[in-house]
Formats: C-alpha cells, sequence, structure tokens
C-alpha cells in the first residue's frame, strides 16, 4: 500500500469520527424522538422540580384537592399554542376540580412582540384582569401575531377594551420587574429543557408528541389514575 495511499485512509477515518462525534453533540442532550402518545421523558426532580412551579406561578384553576398538575410554556405568538389554546379551555372546564393548570411564559425572541404580549397580560394581572387578557391575546392573534411592526397600541387598546387603569396599566407594562417576571418563566423553562412551544408537563413529566385535546385529555387520565 502506497504512503499516499496510507495517508488518505488515515484522513478519512479521522474525518468519518469527528463528524460523528459532532453530530451526537448537535442534539439537544440526545433527547429522544417525540412520541405521539404522549409523555416519554421522567418526570423532573430536585431543584428542576423547583423551576417548574414557582411560589408565583400562575394558576389558572387551583382546586382545593389535587393530584394532578398540568403546567403549560407558552408564547402567546405562537400559532401552535393557540392552536392548543381550546383544548386546553375545555379541559379546564372538565377537569378544573380535579387538576391544577399553571401557565408559565416562554416568549420567542424570533416573535417581535410575544415578550410585550407577556407583559400585557402581567401588567393586567396586577388588576385581575390576567384570564381576561390571556384570552384577548389568542382570541385576536392573527390581527397581530407574526408581523415585524411594534403592537404596543394594539395591546393598550385591550386593556382599555377590559376596562383597566390606564395608568397603572403601562407603568406596570413598562415596570422592570414586569419584564424580569416574565424572564424568569422563560429561564426557568430553559433550563427544564423547553426548546419550543407549546411545552407541557403532567405531574413533573414534560408531555411529547402534538399537544391536541385528546392526546392531553388521554394524559390527564392516566395521571389520574382513569
Amino acid at each position: 500500500m502506497s504512503k499516499n495511499l496510507k495517508l488518505s485512509l488515515i484522513i478519512a477515518s479521522v474525518f468519518t469520527v469527528v463528524v460523528g462525534t459532532l453530530f451526537l453533540l448537535s442534539r439537544p442532550d440526545n433527547a429522544p424522538a417525540p412520541s405521539a402518545n404522549g409523555p416519554v421523558q421522567g418526570p423532573v426532580a430536585g431543584t428542576s422540580a423547583e423551576r417548574l412551579i414557582r411560589p408565583d406561578s400562575h394558576k389558572l384553576s387551583a382546586p382545593t384537592s389535587s393530584k394532578v398538575t398540568v403546567v403549560e410554556f407558552l408564547d402567546l405568538e405562537c400559532e401552535a399554542c393557540r392552536a392548543a389554546f381550546p383544548g386546553v379551555e375545555k379541559l379546564r372546564e372538565e377537569y378544573g376540580d380535579r387538576v391544577t393548570f399553571v401557565m408559565r411564559y416562554f416568549p420567542v425572541p424570533a416573535h417581535k412582540n410575544a415578550e410585550l404580549a407577556a407583559r400585557s397580560v402581567e401588567a393586567a394581572f396586577k388588576q385581575d384582569k390576567l384570564e381576561a387578557m390571556y384570552r384577548k391575546m389568542y382570541e385576536t392573534q392573527e390581527s397581530w401575531g407574526d408581523q415585524r411592526v411594534d403592537h404596543r397600541n394594539t395591546f393598550l387598546g385591550f386593556a382599555r377594551e377590559l376596562g383597566l387603569d390606564m395608568a397603572k396599566f403601562e407603568k406596570d407594562l413598562d415596570d422592570p420587574a414586569t419584564l424580569d417576571r416574565v424572564v424568569k418563566d422563560r429561564t426557568d423553562g430553559t433550563a427544564l429543557g423547553v426548546r419550543g412551544t407549546p411545552t407541557f408537563f403532567i405531574n413533573g413529566t414534560q408531555f411529547t408528541g402534538r399537544p391536541s385535546y385528546d392526546s392531553l385529555k388521554a394524559a390527564i387520565d392516566q395521571a389520574l389514575g382513569q
């Protein structure tokens, strides 16, 4: 075997090893492929569990007795989140007396108005109108979402429609503490492995697959032991 041929074989072998290594490292946490059947990962524990639900996390339903908790990390400008929204609302109606539903902000930086929308919902929360603003965002998303223009005035209009104290709303909207609250949720989500929205956790287990009403209902029923 000639020296040139040996050298070529050595270079080819090294290249194969390097490419294979880079491929493995590029996979996010070597996560398993999503399953259409629901949760595939184990429940979070320890410090991660503390990140899943904070003492100030927004509970859309909080029954006195609940053995199942559903946490959703969402982006109010995300079309997939809007698509999941009616199913989540239906599940809340059906299971609200047995299941705790928790909302966490996860505005994606690529969505120009997602963070502003989250801050608007948080500012509305200061006047006990979180759910009203949360619903308003999804119900109107098609008119303001996926655009490269600022929709501050649009969201101020929503606040007026909801009868909020506008001076307080704008003050809370621009309060650095409001932004910190939104960013804290997103930071927790990132630490928990959230890579897109919507991402659901059912009793600490990340739900994978398409978050349709039927698939989420099946996962909740399983957690309830039904």
